[in-house]
């Protein structure tokens, strides 16, 4: 899915996934529509000067399904919640993990508890101090009731506030990847209990970020106050605006005509030109996100591994790739991007229609019809899916595709109503953000249905080992496994596109895209 992570189900997705998941990563998602939310004034746009009030509107390409960090997996929703919300740490630039609610913390020497101390003075929006308990709260909340992110706390036995500003994090089995699980995304954000119990949440969250929620304007707008007292410093912006505009076209026209700042809603065959576009930024970097296909194991003929091969042979993943993103992506066979020091170069699978149609034959499948379920959110997949069904005509697989909206794709993900399926997973971090989810037979977004006990212990083994090189062992050999046996047919690592006016000051564009603005400023 496309989440930011874990679900993501990103884009996504998401995650994402996308999560993710998208996330990326991805995962189901909770549909409450939001209700209006007004706590102030509407927002206009401003002329800015270092005196004047400052505006930044920034186009996003869809509306938040719900703004609860815990229960989303839209991306559209983590990139206004980036803004609203904290968790205990957080990833840089670089994504190595940096104090945020928290200080600093320590491992014990049995590696089976971590010690936060948090910082003391911090307030939620609403004025409430943030203690240990909210941590506790926010932490538990996801166990208990099994909330989207609850996978990344398998080895956690228990949360426990110490004092107002320390808490225990207390394990089962050694879990080198705890700062990655609980800072990678959003979804991990603290959050206030009195906002949860009162419904709100879904539609006027309260966090400790750097901004607090204005007014929701469904399907138009959301608009963000600047928080004053944020711990980390009052933005220079005083109020920040996501436009919800699904056409990248129009997204762009918006820019280049300032009635926007920003936006990542970008048709890839503009990308070239507005590399060199005066008055424009571009902001292009390789991301960790991931882009797949999967298939309906619960469903004939995609039970059976050789279809799913002969599949995996019948693509064009370049073919795929530029018609998707016109090269704005680079092609892989497995999940994790070449620049992370945990990728792997594994890749098996050519163009290769002769041992495709081998495979096909050799299963005893002279034809098949395929649904390939894509979402209009998320439009490479729409444009993917029309090359894929092309290729896959080759060999005898009739595609057809079913395009929805991305509250509806989760349904049809979590419903199996699907053959195959396209999305992403945005976000990731550590190997574990990559694979467990979505390959362990317990994975809580292991939609596909796919089960191998050898790939199970692997990945368990990955997340309680400590050392880092026996760690990538592990974690090739399982996506070794997962390739050949086609658990996702992976296709590309997209590229963070994003581009904003050359009056916006202190923005940068992440891998993880993570979009904050706390440090971006407006100038003349």
């Amino acid at each position: 899915m496309r989440t930011k992570n874990g679900n993501t189900l990103k884009k996504t997705i998401g995650a994402t996934a996308v999560s993710a998941a998208l996330l990326l990563s991805l995962a189901a998602c909770a549909t409450d529509e939001p209700e209006p939310v007004e706590n102030g004034d509407d927002a206009s746009p401003s002329t800015s000067t270092e005196t004047e009030s400052q505006t930044l509107i920034a186009a996003i390409g869809g509306e938040p399904d719900q703004l609860d960090p815990h229960i989303t997996s839209a991306y559209f929703s983590f990139q206004v919640l980036e803004n609203v919300y904290d968790t205990l740490v957080e990833p840089d630039e670089n994504l190595a993990m940096q104090p945020a609610l928290a200080e600093s913390w320590e491992v014990s020497d049995d590696l089976l508890t971590w010690t936060f101390d948090l910082r003391e003075g911090v307030t939620f929006h609403d004025g409430s101090d943030f203690t240990a308990d909210d941590v506790v709260y926010s932490y538990k909340r996801i166990i208990d009731e099994a909330l989207n992110p609850s996978w990344r706390f398998a080895s956690v036995t228990d949360v426990v506030a110490v004092d107002d500003f320390t808490v225990e994090i207390q394990l089962s089995s050694p879990t080198p990847n705890l700062l990655a699980a609980i800072g990678g995304y959003k979804g991990m954000s603290i959050v206030s209990q009195a906002n949860v119990e009162s419904g709100e949440i879904v539609s006027n969250p309260i966090g400790t970020g750097p901004f607090k929620m204005e007014s929701y304007d469904v399907a138009d707008s959301i608009v963000l106050s600047a928080n004053e007292d944020y711990w980390g410093g009052a933005p220079a912006i005083d109020e920040l605006e996501f436009r919800f505009i699904a056409e990248g076209s129009t997204a762009l026209t918006a820019l280049r005509n300032g009635e926007i700042h920003w936006t990542d809603s970008i048709p890839p065959q503009s990308v070239e030109d507005l590399s060199s576009e005066s008055g424009i930024s571009l902001g292009q970097v390789g991301s960790s996100d991931y882009w797949y296909l999967a298939f309906n194991m619960n469903r004939t003929p995609w039970d059976d591994v050789r279809v799913r091969q002969a599949v995996a042979y019948a693509l064009d993943r370049e073919a795929i790739t530029t018609a998707a993103l016109l090269g704005n992506a680079t092609v892989n066979q497995t999940a994790i991007p070449a620049s992370s020091d945990w990728s792997s170069d594994y890749a098996p699978y050519s163009l290769d229609l002769e041992t495709a149609q081998s495979l096909m034959d050799e299963a005893g499948v002279d034809s098949a019809e395929m649904e390939l379920m894509v979402s209009s959110d998320y439009p490479e997949t729409v444009t993917a899916a029309q090359v894929i069904s092309a290729q896959l005509a080759e060999i005898g697989i009739n595609v057809s595709i079913t395009t929805l909206d991305f509250s509806t794709w989760l349904d049809g993900q979590a419903n199996g109503d699907f053959d195959m399926l396209m999305m992403g997973w945005l976000g990731n971090i550590d190997p574990d953000d990559f694979y467990y989810a979505q390959h362990h037979s317990t994975g809580g977004f292991n939609a596909q249905g796919y089960s191998n006990p050898e790939v199970d212990e692997l990945l368990d083994s990955g997340r309680t080992t400590a050392d880092p090189e026996a760690r990538k062992v592990f974690y090739d050999d399982a996506a070794k496994i997962i390739v050949d046996e086609v658990s996702y047919l992976y296709l590309y690592n997209p590229d963070v596109v994003q581009a904003w006016s050359d009056s916006v000051q202190g923005y940068v564009a992440r891998g993880d895209q993570a979009i904050r603005f706390r440090d971006a400023s407006i100038s003349e």
